[in-house]
């Protein structure tokens, strides 16, 4: 067991918003790059416009080329989570609240766990089993992937930051 408290849904909460924005700036990225690619293909007469008005329209009318770009988008999404949980226990939003995902033994996650956590957590309405979980306070990614959040102190928050040098 940890020797920091669980962290409450309004921390997670917050976490989670300031994380989202830095996702969706990844996925507007990767969408862009992924355009200029399929761009690329149709100016190398691999893929055809057709009838349709311009690339996006045809991503949307192409089942393949709609469901390849859905999944980059998520694969986008759980590699960043995955990777900070895994690097430091902590994303940049995380980070700004002093909050640190771990196994109850206080490692890291491992690349699996990491990625069954950031899958399981169901875009973050995962973190809403908290309310219900007065004493653990864990959400639902946390049940499934055997792991718990905490709210660290400020010098730990800061030797977990200086320790990523």
């Amino acid at each position: 067991m940890s020797d920091f408290p669980p962290a409450p849904f309004a921390r997670r909460l917050a976490s989670l918003i300031y994380d989202g924005l830095v996702v969706v700036a990844f996925a507007m990225l990767t969408t862009v790059l992924y355009l200029l690619l399929v761009n690329g293909l149709i100016s190398m007469d691999i893929l055809s416009l057709g009838s349709h008005e311009d690339v996006s329209a045809l991503i949307q009318a192409d089942p393949i080329l709609y469901s390849l770009r859905a999944i980059l988008l998520v694969a986008v999404a759980v590699l960043f989570f995955a990777y900070f949980w895994t690097k430091s226990g902590q994303t940049i939003g995380m980070r700004a609240w002093r909050l640190k995902v771990q196994t109850p033994d206080g490692k890291l996650l491992s690349w699996p766990r990491a990625i069954a956590r950031s899958l399981s957590a169901l875009l973050g309405l995962g973190n809403i089993i908290v309310l219900f979980d007065f004493k653990k306070k864990r959400a639902l990614q946390d049940l499934i992937c055997a792991t718990e959040v905490v709210v660290l102190s400020k010098e730990e928050n800061k030797k977990v930051y200086n320790s990523l040098d």
